[in-house]
C-alpha cells in the first residue's frame, strides 16, 4: 500500500514494515484479525524486545546505543513503559508517528481495544511534544498493573535528549508546557504515599523536575 505522502525521511528499517492505511506498521503493534490495531501493543512483543535486545519500532536487533521515545514527562521520572530503538527510528517515530506529532489528537478506547487483551498505548495523555532519550543502559522494574507489561524501563543517563512538537524541533517553551501541564498527574500520585514519606517523595520530585532543566532545548 502506499504510504502517505506527509510521510517523508523514512529510515530504511521502517520502510520494509508492512503499511496500513498509508502508515508504517511498528513491530510492537497487536494484530487483530489479521488487521494492524494501532493502538495497542502486543505484550508479548515486550519480552522478546528485551530478551532479544529488539528495536521496539522495526525489530531489528540494537547495538550499544539506545532510544526512547518519551514525553517530557518520562524525562521527569526516567521511566518508559516501552523498550529501546535504534535512533533514527525513534527519530522518525518521534516526527512522524500521528499521535505524537499532532498534539490535539486523543486516543480513542472503545470496545475494540478493551476486549483486546493487548496492552494499550504508553502515554495515554497528549503531551504535546516528545523527546529521544539516547542512553547506552537501562533497568527493569517490576510494578504490576502499573504498566501492559508488568515492567517499567528505567533510562540510564543520556548522552543526549532530542526534542519534537508537531513533527519539527521543539522549543524550549514547548517543552516546558508540556512538563508543567503534566506535574500534576506526578503530584497527585504522591496522595498514596504514607503521611511520614510524602514530604520526602515531594521533595525528591521536585529535584528530579529541576534536574530535566539541563536536558532541554535552547530558548
Amino acid at each position: 500500500m502506499t504510504l502517505r505522502p506527509e510521510l517523508a525521511d523514512l529510515p530504511a528499517r521502517i520502510a520494509r514494515l508492512p503499511v496500513h492505511r498509508g502508515y508504517p506498521v511498528p513491530w510492537f503493534v497487536a494484530w487483530q484479525d489479521g488487521v494492524p490495531e494501532f493502538r495497542a501493543m502486543d505484550v508479548q512483543k515486550f519480552g522478546r524486545a528485551i530478551r532479544e535486545n529488539r528495536c521496539w519500532v522495526c525489530g531489528d536487533g540494537l547495538g550499544r546505543h539506545l532510544a526512547f521515545v518519551i514525553g517530557p514527562m518520562c524525562a521527569v521520572n526516567r521511566t518508559s513503559s516501552e523498550p529501546a530503538c535504534h535512533l533514527d527510528c525513534a527519530t522518525w517515530s518521534a516526527r512522524f508517528c500521528p499521535f505524537l506529532s499532532r498534539p490535539h489528537m486523543v486516543r480513542r478506547h472503545d470496545d475494540v481495544i478493551n476486549e483486546s487483551g493487548a496492552g494499550t498505548a504508553s502515554i495515554l495523555r497528549n503531551p504535546g511534544a516528545a523527546g529521544v532519550w539516547v542512553t547506552d543502559s537501562y533497568k527493569l522494574e517490576k510494578v504490576g498493573k502499573a504498566a501492559a507489561s508488568g515492567y517499567l524501563v528505567m533510562m540510564g543517563p543520556p548522552s543526549k535528549v532530542i526534542w519534537f512538537c508537531e513533527g519539527r524541533p521543539a522549543t524550549r517553551a514547548e517543552v516546558i508546557a508540556s512538563i508543567d501541564s503534566g506535574m500534576p498527574l506526578l503530584e497527585a500520585t504522591l496522595a498514596q504515599e504514607v503521611p511520614s514519606q510524602r514530604a520526602a517523595a515531594q521533595a525528591e520530585l521536585a529535584a528530579c523536575r529541576r534536574r530535566v532543566d539541563v536536558l532541554l532545548p535552547g530558548a
